[in-house]
């Protein structure tokens, strides 16, 4: 019985590092802050009804994933020459939420998720209730990889302000200019420890070393005249 466990705890940890490294392929590069595009051209506004950042979190080996939504606050993009040359967007920390259907467990509630990533272990919001992205650079997409947005055009870079600390993330993105209007949509991967957010990221403490460092970042921003 004991040998049947140890290769069932063998198993369980293959299966957690094979989600691991699927789940982790859109990971977006990461940096040191950069220059700030310059805004020119047409600026437009950014639609903060129809524009929100999807999130979506798990623990390690992909269990018991939590999803939610932040609103976006603020925002312009730049157009010139009908491309997306700049721009940048505010997200209102205060308004995380986590969607109820991931949250199956019949003693957790999502209110209290919400509250502990507000607090001084997550995102501190009291102290940062915004966070932003500020493009750097926007360039052609060759070739989408496979995890990208549908439809990835561009390869975006910008600085990633969360919980007070700025990093320089780059991802594919799929970019439209139409009509006085602009968007993107993307979705990528990012490794909170690299903000500073280092909640359950100890090792020491099994319970907190269960949750992955991984956030999944989905972008639709819309902006328009």
């Amino acid at each position: 019985m004991k040998k049947l466990s140890v290769i069932a705890l063998v198993g369980v940890g293959l299966l957690a590092a094979s989600c691991n490294k699927e789940k982790s392929a859109d990971t977006a590069a990461t940096t040191t802050e950069q220059t700030v595009a310059e805004s020119k051209g047409q600026v437009l506004a950014v639609d903060t009804q129809a524009s929100v950042v999807n999130w979506k979190a798990y623990h390690k080996g992909g269990m018991a994933p939590r999803w939610g939504t932040i609103s976006v606050k603020s925002g312009e993009l730049s157009v010139d020459g009908g491309q997306l040359s700049a721009g940048n967007f505010i997200m209102d920390m205060n308004s995380i939420k986590t969607n109820p259907a991931s949250v199956t467990e019949k003693d957790k509630k999502p209110e209290d998720l919400d509250a502990h990533l507000k607090n001084p272990d997550f995102f501190d919001t009291a102290k940062n209730p915004t966070s932003e992205f500020k493009i750097t650079s926007v360039t052609d997409l060759k070739e989408a990889p496979k995890d990208a947005v549908a439809g990835a055009n561009k390869t975006v870079s910008g600085n990633l302000t969360l919980s007070g600390k700025t990093m320089n993330v780059t991802f594919p993105a799929k970019v439209d200019v139409v009509d006085n209007s602009a968007s993107i949509q993307a979705k990528f991967t990012v490794n909170r420890a690299d903000w500073g957010i280092k909640f359950g990221t100890s090792e020491a403490d099994p319970a907190e070393w269960m949750i992955s460092k991984d956030i999944e970042i989905a972008v639709d921003v819309k902006a328009k005249k």
